[in-house]
């Protein structure tokens, strides 16, 4: 049993016991800690909800628990900005955006992270005109490993802006982020069942055609769920929601419920994992529905599983999807869970997986009770040809000695972070393989 101040990452994967656990109330507290940790020599990690995949967050001695640091701060409506405390839940920001009338422009399918581990980890939607929730920040405050407390626009210290936006957790702990919010916008979803050839030969002028595009192919057959969501000129009182029973239904009770038992099943019968994947995708339909933004983007996920996702150059992406396709089916591996395809815009963080070029992601998953490790070192090295990036935030081996080359400014990420946290402060066992000592 875990005992109440141990960390556990969601997906069990990561765990740790930390010396010291603390519940700062303000930035004064956080301080404090920072302080109390760099005279010890210890180290100091301000933890989220666990989302991360990986020990991104993992405390090696004191942990900071983000729960009391959370909500909205201010809205500046000439400005088109929202200001919250880090430690805010992004399904409390998005409720919270929706009563004022306004919502981000982007984001992923899962709202539960914190702001501060959401952006710090690269969290990215697909489509748009910035897919990751780091390329709508416009402002933040963080203190930094010497306990300076440093407030970063783009006229007050815009180069930590540009670096912390993104900064794995290595800079500081982030007390407040400013977004870019837009008035709020309703989504109309379609999502269509096709087949492989379908899918792929349409694919680059569905995701020109639509503003956001989730597709999901399921192993081990032909079959593909595409999924487009679009602005349309409707008001709120106007859309045209799945119902509630529909919504349940679909979404938790067969997505979750019988997915999650079906997934029980099958890892202790895994021949059985074929056959039941060639059934349940021909069992997919088609449905449409129009929401509020964040009630589109975001589904609900209750079970539990492991990931890995690579970023790949928009151009090789569907090239490298089907070489990941070959590799798993001239494998002897069942594999339950879809592969999910999105796509990015370029953007300008430095550490962002899109920085620089428009991208392809790439994200597969195991239930979290399957071996996850022979799927990934199946695929990584694919991934890796076709010039990939991790997302920070799940599963992969990279290191700092071949990350580096992926990042044309890691250099300069490397310099900022010894400014701010000369005795890393921050440090732990993740950011010293990805980072270095």
């Amino acid at each position: 049993m875990t005992e109440r101040n141990d960390w556990r990452n969601w997906s069990g994967l990561e765990s740790a016991r930390p010396t010291r656990v603390e519940e700062p109330t303000d930035t004064a507290a956080v301080v404090a800690a920072v302080e109390r940790a760099r005279a010890e020599g210890s180290t100091l990690k301000m933890v989220g909800t666990g989302h991360s995949f990986t020990a991104i967050s993992a405390p090696e001695h004191t942990m900071l628990r983000p729960g009391a640091m959370s909500g909205i701060v201010s809205v500046d409506r000439e400005a088109m900005t929202a200001t919250a405390l880090a430690g805010t839940p992004l399904k409390e920001l998005n409720a919270g955006l929706e009563v004022l009338g306004l919502s981000l422009h982007n984001m992923g399918d899962i709202a539960e992270q914190t702001l501060a581990g959401a952006t710090s980890t690269g969290t990215h939607g697909t489509g748009g005109v910035w897919a990751s929730l780091s390329a709508q920040i416009a402002g933040l405050e963080l203190v930094t490993g010497t306990g300076e407390v440093v407030r970063a626009t783009a006229e007050e210290n815009p180069d930590v802006l540009e670096f912390a936006r993104l900064g794995l957790g290595a800079l500081g702990v982030l007390t407040t982020i400013t977004f870019r919010v837009e008035p709020a916008f309703v989504l109309e979803a379609h999502e269509t069942p096709m087949g492989w050839d379908e899918a792929l030969d349409g694919f680059d002028q569905r995701v020109a055609d639509h503003h956001h595009v989730d597709t999901y192919w399921f192993p081990h057959t032909d079959r593909l769920m595409t999924k487009t969501n679009d602005r349309v000129d409707l008001s709120l009182a106007e859309a045209a929601p799945l119902s509630r029973l529909r919504g349940w239904w679909d979404d938790e009770f067969l997505s979750n419920t019988v997915f999650g038992a079906a997934n029980r099943l099958t890892n202790r019968f895994p021949r059985t994992i074929r056959p039941f994947n060639q059934v349940s995708s021909r069992l997919l339909s088609a449905r449409t529905y129009s929401d509020i933004a964040h009630r589109v983007f975001v589904t609900p996920r209750t079970v539990v599983f492991r990931e890995m996702e690579y970023a790949v150059p928009r151009e090789a992406g569907l090239a490298a999807l089907r070489e990941v396709r070959a590799a798993i089916e001239a494998s002897d591996l069942s594999i339950t869970f879809p592969v999910e395809i999105r796509v990015a815009p370029a953007d300008d963080v430095p550490l962002s997986t899109a920085t620089g070029r428009d991208s392809m992601y790439l994200a597969f998953h195991t239930h979290r009770d399957a071996d996850h490790l022979a799927y990934f070192a199946l695929l990584e090295p694919i991934l890796r040809a076709h010039d990939g990036r991790p997302h920070w935030g799940k599963v992969h081996t990279r290191t700092a000695a071949d990350l580096a080359p992926a990042y044309p400014r890691f250099e300069e990420f490397l310099a900022l972070r010894d400014r701010l946290d000369p005795d890393r402060v921050f440090a732990n066992a993740y950011l010293r393989r990805v980072l270095g000592d």
